[in-house]
């Protein structure tokens, strides 16, 4: 807040906004702001006067000198005696007209009830005086301020109540087919919504993936053409080659591992599954002898 010779702002001195990009609204209270204070309001704000709960005036762009109404626009004021005199208590809110960027974040249930984690990114503004005034009206202040979180955590209800609508009755393999529906559906939804607050939603984007790391890295080796069991052989292999095991190749291909140039076991590939079964081995023969006829020995 800048207050130099009665003229109120919302630039600090080093010519930095009050509201920046994270404020929707910004109040400033101060007894030294009195009838026939100057009020600059920007290009990018409303500036709103109240006094003692009453809004007096809503300003756009421009500078103006503060007065004391005959009546309010909203509200009344008791009047006193003051000895002839109102020692009257201006609060100014002044009210972010720009784009705001805002992140919804949540988690959904697939029809399998496996979680899916879901971003929402989406943009707001306030476009006119009555939306200003809807907003202070209606969203409460966190002491100063309304910031794009308070705003966010109003809306992820909504947006959580859209999304699962869908999410619940698909399978997860099948969610991203159906982005767009799930998209026009958070919209629609959160547009009634945040309108009761004056805010007009813009454009979004909806993002939802596997919450479990290992679920989406199987999904995208299937969505390289992989089967499933083809998929897990690949994802173990990846594993294995992270921790330099030399046998990461033949636990992708199910192909069998010599030690020492002796065959581990005898592995035969499945043709159904394409997995590699080890029956039991036999007992290996020496000198032409059995491990039964070596233990007659005397």
């Amino acid at each position: 807040m800048a207050i130099t010779r009665q003229v109120i702002a919302s630039l600090h001195p080093d010519g930095s906004n009050l509201l920046g990009t994270k404020g929707l609204a910004v109040r400033i209270a101060d007894e030294s702001i009195v009838s026939g204070s100057l009020l600059t309001v920007e290009t990018n704000e409303f500036a709103i006067v109240k006094s003692r709960g009453a809004v007096l005036n809503c300003y756009e762009t421009g500078q103006y000198a503060l007065t004391t109404p005959d009546k309010p626009l909203f509200g009344s004021i008791a009047k006193g005696f003051f000895g002839g005199t109102s020692p009257w208590v201006f609060e100014i809110i002044y009210v972010n007209r720009s784009k705001l960027l805002l992140r919804s974040q949540g988690v959904a249930t697939s029809a399998e009830m496996a979680e899916m984690a879901y971003t929402v990114d989406y943009y707001v503004h306030v476009d006119t005086q009555e939306q200003a005034l809807a907003l202070i009206t209606h969203m409460p202040f966190n002491g100063n301020t309304i910031d794009t979180k308070e705003v966010a955590d109003y809306a992820g209800p909504a947006i959580e109540q859209s999304i699962n609508q869908i999410v619940q009755v698909t399978k997860m393999e099948r969610i991203n087919e159906k982005i767009q529906q799930i998209r026009e559906a958070v919209k629609a939804h959160l547009t009634e919504f945040l309108s009761a607050y004056g805010i007009l939603l813009n454009d979004l984007k909806v993002l939802i993936v596997p919450r479990d790391e290992r679920m989406r890295e199987l999904i995208s080796l299937q969505a390289l053409g992989l089967t499933p069991e083809q998929a897990i052989r690949y994802y173990l292999a990846l594993r294995m080659a992270e921790k330099g095991l030399v046998s990461a190749p033949n636990a992708a291909t199910g192909a069998p591992f010599h030690i020492g140039g002796q065959p581990a076991g005898f592995y035969q590939l499945d043709r159904d599954t394409g997995l590699a079964a080890a029956p039991a081995l036999e007992p290996p023969v020496v000198d032409g002898e059995g491990p039964e006829a070596r233990s007659a020995r005397p």
